[in-house]
């Protein structure tokens, strides 16, 4: 994993704990806690602006057009959506950020083609793999239209959407992947009916693919070669590049397709160069490396007698998920306007050497435009939490061991609190031995654990307060921890987290007034270790903690009004940032299916419409899914009732009740709800 650089900014501790002025249990504030305090806790300036902020109420606000006005209560409006019997887990997608993020995206090449005076044009494409909802993808072909912007397919099915969805004069559709007889026949036929076409070989065979079937349909087709480049990414996709990568041709074979489209008179086919480093590209010297290279075997492939008129940078355009500007997986240290500049300067600069026409950009970015379109909202149904209680005097009649405990507690200060850590953890470690064999009874092994987790919320409190936290004590901050149930599955809905410890921003969406007073961990509904939330964004590296409220208990008259509820007021949090591949990459894991979404749009007095509902899975889709034929499964436990009362086991209403809720669930949300 790569660290990010040891900074102090922001008013950030080089323990990562926050400031002097909080002490104590390290959030119990010398002043009134501020949404000033929330915001540089939750990061929310770094990785949220333009889009998210925190209003004067202490809710998380959403300004889907960015810095051109407007702007909704997050928390408000799930409170609307809960009202039009959309339930939590919920995914809101907001139209307007995904236009906002196409127009930056194409308004930062147009300034930097216009700063070099390059005298190509930039042509976008969205790689359908980054999400293929259809609504989502019809919005991208309807706001990319004005820019002339197309799409990526890197599959049949993917090319399959995109030749019945982009219908824009003049944008391009490039053809990626593996490609079978089939795909590249689609392809070229596609080119009579106005598509612009891009077929980019990836594989040798796929070049005599493409001559025989030019000359069995008589269609001129439009070809670009993948180039392996020896640049190499940065990260967890860092080796799509390079010789071993995965797709697309070294440089030997790329001169063997020259060749082969020269033999065959198509040398004027091939028209463009593709590459790609990897998906979040974190450092900005890695994309200049590979551009330098990859323009020098473009100008080289337009002096072998290609008729060379793109260039494909691929993806690997990073957002800022911690929103600490640095070279970390998770973040960027660049700008989306560096990133086009130094692709525009450098490919300006091969060109002119050579006396060679400017190509048209290509690129392929879908997590810098999809990312920041959806927020996932889920409610925390309780928590499990350590139980600390001010102990108990000791006294002499106690076990020796309990009384060492009360002592190492009674004595727990600032200059000694790493030695009485060390004490503590041996006493307790003594209890649960003399336990085992029969020398400590029950109840005295729970007044000597009552003192262990007494001595560590004390030591805990000091060590919040240092600048520097020993290492043998950096893990009682998650030993602490409280354990947060959320309503959602984190193998549907955010499988990266579990797959590649991916981390996304996570924070309340609402109490953001008030200081957060406890940490914690969150678990997911499945039944399994790794359905847990535990690596948030930090200033520094990672933290294995988020800082969260502590549940409100209803009060009276709710609780006689929300009888169906949870015994505590409703408490919601965000996952932000995870627009891109989480929706298509979630699997369903104890089947919990796809969650309720929500498509929101501004509107121009002010306040919003709901373009498109998406009803999430019911339990009758999901056990579908995996071959259950839902009146079978009804049958069945129809005939098991009726053989509980031949048996007198179950009565006539008991019977009727269960199938009543048995037919009932199957047409219900596959998550809680009340």
């Amino acid at each position: 994993m790569v660290s990010k650089p040891n900074m102090q900014k922001d008013g950030v501790r080089s323990n990562g704990q926050r400031p002097s002025s909080f002490h104590g249990d390290g959030f119990s504030p010398k002043r009134a806690w501020s949404i000033e305090d929330s915001e540089e806790l939750y990061r929310i300036s770094g990785w949220g602006d333009p889009y998210f902020s925190i209003n004067a109420a202490g809710h998380v606000t959403v300004s889907p057009r960015g810095d051109r006005g407007g702007s909704l209560d997050l928390y408000e409006l799930v409170k609307a959506l809960k009202l039009r019997n959309l339930h939590l887990p919920l995914l809101i997608r907001f139209s307007d950020i995904l236009q906002d993020r196409l127009e930056r995206l194409n308004a930062v090449f147009a300034k930097a083609i216009a700063r070099y005076n390059y005298n190509g044009i930039y042509r976008g494409v969205f790689p359908v793999k980054c999400n293929q909802q259809r609504h989502l993808i019809e919005d991208l072909v309807r706001f990319g239209a004005p820019h002339q912007f197309g799409l990526e397919a890197g599959s049949k099915p993917e090319l399959m959407i995109a030749l019945a969805l982009l219908d824009t004069p003049e944008a391009l559709l490039i053809c990626n992947g593996y490609k079978d007889r089939e795909y590249i026949q689609t392809a070229i036929l596609a080119r009579r009916m106005g598509q612009n076409t891009i077929i980019v070989l990836e594989q040798l065979e796929e070049v005599d693919y493409v001559i025989e079937e030019c000359r069995r349909l008589g269609i001129r087709p439009v070809v670009g070669v993948r180039a392996k480049l020896s640049t190499k990414g940065i990260g967890r996709w860092g080796t799509s590049a390079g010789d071993r990568a995965k797709f697309g041709l070294t440089l030997p074979e790329i001169l063997q397709a020259v060749e082969k489209l020269r033999a065959a008179e198509m040398l004027d086919c091939l028209q463009l160069l593709h590459y790609h480093i990897g998906s979040q590209i974190s450092a900005i010297s890695v994309i200049k490396n590979a551009i330098r290279e990859a323009s020098q075997i473009y100008v080289e492939l337009a002096q072998l007698g290609a008729a060379m008129q793109y260039l494909d940078v691929g993806g690997g355009l990073g957002i800022d998920y911690d929103g600490s500007k640095t070279n970390f997986y998770a973040s960027k240290n660049y700008s989306i306007q560096n990133y086009a500049n130094d692709i525009v300067a450098e490919v300006k600069e091969a060109c002119d050497e050579r006396n060679l026409p400017a190509p048209t950009l290509i690129s392929e970015s879908g997590r810098a435009i999809a990312a920041h379109q959806s927020v996932l909202v889920f409610d925390i149904l309780g928590t499990s939490d350590v139980t600390v209680e001010i102990p108990e005097p000791s006294d002499e009649s106690e076990h020796l061991i309990i009384q060492n405990l009360y002592e190492t507690y009674c004595s727990i200060s600032v200059e000694n609190y790493q030695e009485a850590f060390h004490d503590a953890t041996q006493f307790k470690e003594e209890a649960v031995s003399l336990f085992g064999f029969g020398y400590l009874s029950l109840t005295e092994r729970v007044r000597a654990e009552r003192l262990y987790w007494a001595c560590c919320a004390s030591i805990l409190a000091i060590v919040r307060q240092q600048d520097y936290v020993p290492d043998d004590l950096e893990d009682l901050e998650k030993i602490m921890a409280s354990i947060y149930y959320a309503n959602l599955s984190v193998f549907q809905s955010a499988p990266d987290t579990w797959a590649i410890d991916q981390l996304f921003p996570i924070m309340p969406i609402h109490r953001l007034d008030e200081e957060p007073t406890q940490r914690g961990t969150l678990a997911d509904l499945t039944c399994d270790s790794d359905g847990k939330i535990n690596q948030f964004i930090d200033l520094r590296d990672v933290k294995h903690i988020l800082e969260l409220h502590a549940l409100k208990p209803l009060n009276a008259s709710s609780a006689q009004s929300n009888s169906n509820a949870s015994n505590h007021e409703p408490y919601y949090l965000g996952l932000f940032l995870g627009g891109a591949y989480q929706e298509i990459m979630g699997n369903l894991h104890n089947l919990f299916g796809a969650t309720n979404a929500v498509h929101i749009q501004l509107t121009p007095k002010g306040g919003y419409r709901i373009e498109h509902v998406v009803k999430g899975d019911t339990m009758q889709a999901v056990l579908g899914y995996v071959q259950y034929d839902v009146e079978d499964l009804v049958e069945n436990v129809r005939r098991k009732t009726e053989q509980a009362l031949q048996e007198r086991k179950i009565t006539l209403d008991e019977a009727q009740q269960l199938l009543q809720n048995y037919e009932h669930s199957l047409s219900r949300y596959t998550y809680l709800s009340p």
